[in-house]
């Protein structure tokens, strides 16, 4: 009963969809206030329909009720509870769910944090985000119905994949949907100006809050994806470039540009074309990872559906959303006056460069993902793109835009002292000189230009902090004074110093275990040896176990440090019975930055493994660097100035008696 009245609310939240998506439009159309107003009580009932049909999937899975077609195909009676929970969103239907779940959940958000918006642009926005949200109940409830009942329900279940049985399932998509849907309300934001007509500084100010949260939730999200990848796959690498992994950054890109362009916008009244066209970009992005992940149209871990009526149906949205949004942004581009003018050397001129790069940056990722597509549905020819093609495009266009970081807030707007801001960056050139200098000279067989990249990397976290250096003035009144000073420094100010910073540390760990990775690939007895990088490896024991829903193969290894530090590490072979399905269970030592990572290949009955070792030198400052981008992004964001649009007229107080007497 449950289960079917998960169904029902999911198509009353349908009809609400239907609801919210004329009226409030209509009634900003007319000046019907009562019109209006029905987008905030629409939408948050929308959220609490959608909340029970989610927990209503979510009771199925947890009570193991295989009647239903998407538990009996992705759970089993005898997994650990959590992966119960995360089964959920770990297929593509509870996936598609809790994607309209978080669209319902952000235009609710609108409604209880937007009271200041103007009337007629709150009720647009409800209403867009309202479209959206009809056309993705609609897909659900016609071609990814989660609630299907099957007539005879088995006894058992086909069992999580395996490979998604792990904490970063229960951590990983959650935060990825909350950025790839939090961009939603920016495109809405987009539309419903150009509905309206009204693009200005506030509402550039009202839209650089959701991107920030939309930004730091994709951030932390495909942080912790690849990290996901990196141990559990076993594979040893953090990003491969598979095409739903540059489906996660496209929209990054893209939204990272949008944060820059907002705040010329805001400040200076200027790009409000090309602010508007990168809010639509950029959930345009998000809508293509849906596409890519869902259509069928790729075989991948991160891939969910196979069905060609499912891919037809999200092309038919993509199509809808993207082609009739820029046909509107054509239709009214001509009514947006250009704003404010600047000099090519100052702050806007930076943001511009920014975006410029960035923008190169998509356009290159798009290309490399969408060509082997497109060529194979033309021609029928199947062709890869991956690492080599991105590393020689993608690579050029970072490097010159990471030099300019650091320029950006040093410069004044409208125009800029390129001397002045040269002059206050002079610490973070002999960083990087020092560092440069100490990497040739104290290592061997490092390329030129890798130590040219690690000074790049000096270069960006020395020089993030440059602002705040200069704006406490901490050359002239010393170490203390200018500690207080920084304490009154804007949120935003901050904010910005520690995303760039983690930028710089970030860049550090992918060239230093480019470059400086160590691999020894030996077939193993118990009581052999190896040795990679000063540490030994001495096979303890083979030992096989069985645990609930697998068994596995244990492998012990005793570990000696090159400091003479003693450790065991175990690394797994798991095979999953329902699955009939082997994975890799990779075993990780941390030591400082680096990590030591062993990894297996196949377990022979006579007691012979294949293991694979890496010595990865400082890579955990890949994900370390992510953690100061995010810290970044939180700070501004609790700058008040960030959190409030256009401040409410102040309300005129009425004269007391006396006041009246006077008059």
């Amino acid at each position: 009963m449950i289960v079917e009245l998960g169904h029902f609310t999911l198509i009353l939240a349908l009809a609400l969809a239907a609801v919210q998506s004329i009226l409030p439009i209509v009634g900003a159309k007319i000046g019907n206030v009562n019109l209006m107003r029905s987008a905030n009580q629409t939408s948050m009932m929308m959220t609490v329909m959608i909340a029970f049909s989610f927990g209503a999937l979510t009771w199925a899975y947890v009570n193991s009720d295989f009647s239903v077609l998407n538990v009996w195909q992705n759970s089993h009676s005898l997994q650990p509870l959590l992966y119960k929970y995360t089964s959920v969103w770990g297929n593509h239907e509870g996936s598609l769910l809790l994607w309209v779940l978080i669209l319902a959940f952000f235009a609710s958000l609108v409604t209880v944090f937007g009271r200041n918006l103007p009337p007629v642009l709150k009720a647009n926005v409800l209403g867009v985000q309202a479209w959206i949200l009809f056309a993705f109940l609609l897909f659900i409830l016609f071609t990814s119905n989660p609630f299907e009942r099957m007539p005879n329900a088995p006894l058992e279940g086909k069992d999580l994949n395996p490979i998604l049985q792990d904490i970063g399932l229960a951590i990983h998509p959650p935060f990825l949907y909350l950025g790839y849907v939090g961009f939603s309300v920016t495109f809405s934001f987009a539309m419903a100006a150009l509905i309206s007509g009204r693009i200005d500084a506030a509402w550039a100010r009202w839209v650089r809050p959701w991107t920030l949260i939309a930004w730091i939730f994709l951030t932390a999200g495909i942080s912790m994806g690849s990290y996901w990848a990196y141990y559990e796959l076993g594979w040893g690498g953090w990003w491969f470039w598979d095409p739903v992994e540059n489906a996660s950054f496209m929209p990054w890109l893209a939204g990272t540009a949008l944060l820059h362009s907002a705040l010329v916008m805001e400040k200076r009244e200027a790009l409000k074309i090309w602010t508007v066209l990168l809010a639509i970009v950029t959930f345009s992005m998000s809508l293509l990872g849906a596409f890519l992940v869902r259509s069928g149209v790729l075989t991948s871990v991160h891939a969910f559906a196979t069905d060609p009526e499912r891919g037809l149906f999200l092309l038919v949205i993509l199509i809808a959303f993207i082609g009739g949004s820029l046909t509107l942004f054509v239709m009214r581009a001509g009514m947006l006056k250009t704003g404010g003018l600047f000099a090519p050397i100052s702050r806007e001129g930076a943001l511009v460069l920014n975006n410029l790069f960035l923008s190169a940056a998509l356009a290159t990722v798009l290309f490399g993902t969408l060509y082997p597509l497109l060529l194979e549905s033309v021609t029928g020819t199947k062709i890869s793109v991956g690492a080599p093609f991105f590393n020689l495009t993608f690579g050029p266009l970072m490097l010159p835009l990471l030099f300019a970081v650091p320029f950006g807030p040093l410069l004044a707007w409208k125009r800029g002292d390129l001397y002045a801001a040269m002059s206050r960056l002079y610490l973070a050139a002999g960083a990087a000189l020092l560092a440069v200098i100490i990497t040739l000279a104290f290592t061997t067989d490092t390329p030129i230009l890798a130590a040219l990249v690690i000074g790049l990397a000096f270069w960006l976290m020395v020089g993030a902090f440059a602002e705040i250096a200069t704006r406490t003035g901490l050359r002239k009144n010393g170490i203390s004074k200018a500690f207080a000073r920084a304490r009154g420094l804007p949120g935003s100010i901050w904010g910005t110093a520690f995303a760039h910073f983690g930028l710089g540390v970030t860049l550090m760990g992918i060239v230093a275990v480019s470059v400086y990775e160590k691999e020894v690939i030996v077939s193993m007895n118990p009581g052999d040896s190896a040795t990679i990088s000063g540490y030994e490896l001495t096979l303890k024991s083979i030992e096989p176990r069985r645990i609930a829903n697998y068994t596995e193969d244990v492998l012990t290894f005793d570990v000696v440090s090159p400091s003479g530090e003693k450790f065991t590490m175990a690394p797994t072979k798991r095979f999953y019975t329902a699955r009939q399905m082997p994975t890799t269970e990779s075993a990780i030592y941390t030591s400082g930055f680096s990590q030591l990572y062993i990894s297996l290949g196949e377990v022979t009955d006579n007691k012979t493994a294949i293991v694979r070792m890496w010595w990865k030198t400082q890579i955990t400052l890949i994900w370390a660097g992510t953690i100061f981008m995010i810290f970044g992004g939180l700070l501004s964001l609790a700058d008040r100035r960030l959190r409030v649009g256009a401040p409410k007229p102040a309300k005129t107080k009425k004269p007391s008696g006396r006041q009246q007497a006077n008059a």
